[in-house]
């Protein structure tokens, strides 16, 4: 949710925000893209200004919901609001106005929304229940007076889908215990043995559960982190989800715990524990945890909350880049994009479980033209775009390479490319044992001396058929390795589209049994100004 408060460039005296604090201008996205090359073509990114961490994200009455933080005054972070906009298939996105705005108890940090369907709070009623969101306050005038209590929790609720917004007059709900410097980014979910409302809190190096009948009571419950996972940066944007793996639908609980820095490439990055929870404390099976993406930029993922039943998916999303150089990317009229929607799915593999993650189906809609091959034989480069017939900008691929047998082989992948020979490859090397992708000479990469690169994911030992699905936009790719048991996401700044591709092999023979390519549209837009 946050570098540094105090490293922030955000120097803006916290009372003359509240009463200046700006309205949101809901500016049509295809007006906006002039002169935008890198701006993405099926990812979610805010009209203008600055955007990071998903938050909010709910669904209710045929709608998904994304908040976001939203600074609508800089392409830098700064102030925090909670942008908004609604889908009702996960691709077609809606601006809406500005949610929630600054006031004197503090910037709006990250959070969470929930349905009260019980009207366990009274902001509705039985029949027309109220949205609420929960979010943390900063209180920049108590960080600014050195105090470390600068973090609590308030609560928002909505009567009108979403649309407008009435904050607690009770607020904190969740003072700041006290000694807390890091006290953010709840997580709310009904657990419905219990009977109780659940938040996750991130507090520094560990997560706090706090539980409430009516979400504006609370009560501590529990702690667990600090002697586990990954401990490289700040704990931060946490969730907690219940998930049932494999055919005999054996239920776990999955802890998301985003971090930074301390990721498996550096800066930001995601880690998971699977385990129990019975209303009071999450268990987990390990004290070591497993990367939700080994690429450089999906951070703060989080889950969608009131998904159908009927529907039965876990539904996620990441801000699309990396702290480490958010600030600094050649974009000029507005900042970072989003990861698209991806499924995850929990499967278990001897007595460990993992998760997978894959685009959600919606992508389909986007979908404009197809071409399949197969058996195709290479010996160092195969070219498909020259075959394929249209650019691919925006695309998706997924390719299947039958076993290899050539001992000598070192690696194969795909390689996007332009006329100027800036390039991004991805693909498999088999000597780690390791998935990549390969940065170095994909375009402008001088802004931060942690961009350029290779990144590499853990060890994954294949015997038999590799798979990679790839989601290609025009400034990142994501990539699904192994039914999703793998993922990295990076995203790339061209100075011209890597609007050609390859099928790469280095020092040995390979076989792609099939390759299936699709050209992907552009999001509609429908802004309402």
């Amino acid at each position: 949710m946050l570098k540094s408060i105090l490293s922030s460039p955000a120097a803006i005296l916290f009372l003359l925000l509240v009463l200046t604090s700006s309205k949101c201008e809901t500016i049509n996205a295809q007006d906006k893209t002039t002169g935008e090359p890198h701006r993405p073509g099926y990812h979610f990114t805010p009209p203008a200004k600055w955007m990071n961490d998903p938050n909010g994200m709910v669904y209710f009455k045929g709608e998904y919901h994304l908040f976001y933080q939203y600074y609508p005054d800089s392409t830098v972070w700064g102030p925090m609001h909670w942008g908004h906009a609604v889908s009702s298939d996960l691709v077609h996105w809606q601006h809406l106005p500005v949610a929630l705005y600054p006031d004197s108890l503090g910037y709006i940090f990250s959070g969470s929304a929930v349905i009260d369907e019980k009207n366990t709070s009274g902001f509705g009623t039985a029949s027309e229940p109220a949205m609420v969101a929960m979010y943390t306050y900063h209180n920049i005038v108590a960080e600014r007076a050195g105090k470390a209590e600068t973090q609590s929790q308030g609560i928002a609720y909505s009567t009108d889908r979403g649309r407008t917004w009435k904050k607690y007059a009770g607020n904190p709900a969740i003072p700041n215990p006290g000694g807390q410097r890091d006290f953010r980014d709840p997580k709310v979910f009904w657990h419905k043995e219990s009977r109780k409302w659940i938040v996750m809190l991130a507090t520094g190096d560990h997560i706090s559960i706090y539980s409430s009948p009516n979400l504006k009571q609370w009560t501590y419950e529990s702690e667990f982190g600090k002697d586990m996972g990954a401990h490289g940066g700040v704990w931060e944007c946490p969730d907690l989800i219940r998930m049932s793996a494999g055919k005999e639908k054996k239920e776990k609980w999955v802890a998301i715990v985003n971090i930074n820095p301390g990721g498996p490439n550096g800066g930001s990055a995601g880690q998971y524990f699977t385990g129990n929870f019975d209303g009071h404390q999450f268990t987990p099976d390990s004290k070591e945890s497993d990367w939700l993406d080994y690429g450089k930029d999906n951070y703060a993922s989080v889950t969608w909350s009131n998904v159908p039943e009927k529907d039965g998916r876990t539904l996620a999303l990441g801000w699309m880049s990396n702290w480490q150089y958010a600030e600094k990317v050649p974009t000029a009229k507005w900042r970072s994009a989003m990861t698209f929607p991806r499924e995850l799915k929990l499967e278990q593999k001897g007595a460990r479980f993992e998760l997978q993650s894959l685009p959600v189906s919606e992508i389909q809609l986007l979908r404009e033209k197809k071409v399949v091959q197969s058996n195709i034989q290479i010996n160092g480069t195969s070219e498909i775009s020259h075959s394929i017939g249209f650019s691919m900008v925006q695309s998706e691929l997924e390719l299947k390479f039958a076993p290899v047998k050539d001992a000598n082989i070192e690696s194969l992948g795909l390689e996007l490319y332009n006329e100027k020979n800036e390039k991004i490859i991805v693909g498999y090397e088999f000597k780690t044992k390791r998935f990549f992708i390969d940065r170095r000479l994909c375009g402008e990469n001088l802004f931060s001396k942690d961009f350029n690169g290779i990144h590499y994911s853990k060890e994954y030992a294949i015997e038999g058929e590799i798979s990679l699905h790839l989601l290609i936009d025009k400034a990142s790719i994501e990539l699904f390795a192994q039914n999703g048991s793998v993922c990295m996401t990076d995203i790339y700044f061209p100075s011209t589209p890597l609007s050609q591709a390859r099928i790469v092999s280095k020092n040995g023979k390979i076989t792609c049994s099939s390759m299936t390519v699709y050209k992907i549209a552009s999001m509609v837009d429908n802004v309402k100004k």
